[in-house]
This record gives C-alpha cells, structure tokens and sequence, in this order.
C-alpha cells in the first residue's frame, strides 16, 4: 500500500526529530549508540562477591546502575502495598513496634523454607522487574547497569542483553559475608546452598569479573568492559 503525501512527511519529521536527539546525545557522551533500545547489563553474583563494590565502579563511570535490592527495600516500606502483602502471607510478627518490616525475621523464614521463599519471590519480583523497567525508560546513557544478586536464580536472563558475573571462592564468600554481617558459617553456607552453584552462575556469563579484593585490578576489569558496552551500545 502507498503512503500518501501527508503520511510521508510525518516519518520524515519523526525520523529528523530521531536524528536531532542523538545529535544531541553524541554531544553529551561524544558517541553514538541504539537510543531505541538502551544496552542492558545484568550485573549478577553470589553472596559476599562484591557486586555493590563493582557496581560503584560502573556509577563512577557515570553510568547509570539499578539496583534490585534498592528498589526491594522501598517496596516494603510502611504503606506499601507489597509490606501489606507480606504480613497478610507471613503473618503480623514480622513488624517491628515501628511498622518497619524485620528483615532478620524474614531472611530467617525464607532461608529456611523453599516454599517460603517462593512465595515471597511471587509478591516482590514482578514489582521489582515493573520499578526497573519504568527507571530504566527515564535514562539516557549508553547503557545501563542493572545490580541484580537473584537474577539467574529467578530466570531473569531474559530481562538483560548481556550477564556480567562477579566472582570469588566460596571461602572468600564466607569470610567477608561474616565480617560484614555477623552471621554465623552455617547461616552463610545455608544462604549460599539456596543459590545457584558458583559453576552454574559461571557458565551462564557472558562476562566474568574476579574480585579478589585488589582495587587495581576491579578497576582495570571494569574499565575494560566500559568500553566493551560502549562498543556495543553503539550497534
């Protein structure tokens, strides 16, 4: 079917309204990259492998980064609707006298249940994939980070272009979650036995970074890949 006249000029116009925004972000970033579908880098690992500590690194970088337990933690908030949720499924005793959810309570329930766990994952993960999306759509950037520790283990491959793992020993995941946390070993190992295998989350990177706590060498691996993802974006 042919277009008429007055439907040619409309694309035109919108195609020269297309090519002044990127105009306008080349300047900006002095590249050009996909403006129609922003690059999007799940960013992924278990516990205590230092993702926080990478995904500082990409922000300094002044790429954008979302994080999924960020936006977890204002969904539970006093008034939300998912807070309400969770105390109708687990009951009241996981207020505080303040309102506030007890987390401890609620990672313990969790841990210990498969079936606890899974029903949690129902009420919360749709609204943290929905709050992602919505931030993302706001962004300009070459590409964008999105910091998600359960992203394999709730099969959100598919959210992301491309899976960046961080990686360590599980001793090392045990040392510093204990330090950080002052949890117990066996509290730590029963979180990471709820994960998926370091081989598993390994084989389903694209990317891998090693954090062996040496600053120098994060840097150079994320400075690497920083300029991979512009390279990419820019397809």
């Amino acid at each position: 079917m042919k277009k008429n006249p007055a439907q040619n000029c409309q694309i035109n116009y919108a195609l020269v309204l297309i090519r002044l925004f990127e105009l306008k972000i080349e300047s900006l970033f002095g590249t050009r990259y996909n403006i129609i579908h922003m690059l999007k880098i799940g960013l992924t690992g278990g516990i205590g492998c230092g993702k926080t500590t990478v995904a500082n690194l990409f922000s300094t970088r002044e790429i954008p980064v979302i994080e999924a337990d960020v936006i977890a933690r204002q969904l539970v908030n006093p008034g939300q609707p998912a807070l309400d949720q969770i105390v109708k499924q687990f009951g009241p005793g996981l207020l505080t006298e303040e309102g506030q959810l007890n987390r401890s309570k609620l990672r313990t329930i969790v841990f210990e249940s498969d079936g606890k766990r899974k029903q949690l994952e129902t009420i919360l993960h749709p609204l943290i994939i929905k709050a992602m999306d919505k931030e993302q759509q706001q962004l300009i950037a070459p590409y964008c980070v999105f910091c998600i520790p359960l992203l394999l283990e709730t099969g959100l491959e598919g959210f992301v272009d491309h899976i960046l793992v961080i990686d360590c020993p599980v001793e090392t995941q045990i040392q510093r979650v204990a330090e950080r946390d002052k949890l117990s070993r066996q509290e730590i190992q029963r979180i990471i036995q709820s994960q998926v295998s370091r081989d598993q989350r390994l084989k389903s990177a694209d990317d891998i970074i090693t954090n062996n706590d040496k600053i120098d060498l994060l840097e150079k691996q994320v400075e690497q890949l920083h300029l991979k993802y512009i390279l990419l974006s820019e397809g």
